[in-house]
């Protein structure tokens, strides 16, 4: 699955643009690399972004297969590391 839309349906990113923005902006990585909007996504994959005033560090835990709800999307990955951003 491609990042802006992993990100969009487990409900980190608010909307798909706004993922495919932050990719354009070099605001996310996948196993440590800069990641396109279209980058592809596996399960196991280690995902960074940094938007909303914090750098999240996740791990991929499965990739959905369809729609999910904002109850079930946490089910889908887990919390590495996230730390408030400093822009100075």
């Amino acid at each position: 699955m491609r990042i802006d839309q992993l990100l969009n349906k487990l409900c980190l990113i608010k909307t798909r643009s706004i993922a495919k923005k932050a990719c354009d902006k070099k605001l996310v990585n996948i196993n440590n690399k800069i990641a396109k909007s279209s980058s592809k996504v596996f399960e196991d994959d280690v995902v960074e972004y940094q938007i909303y005033g914090y750098l999240t560090k996740i791990r991929i835990l499965e990739i959905p297969k369809g729609n999910v709800s904002k109850i079930n999307a946490a089910k889908f990955y887990e919390i590495i590391e996230r730390i408030k951003s400093s822009f100075d």
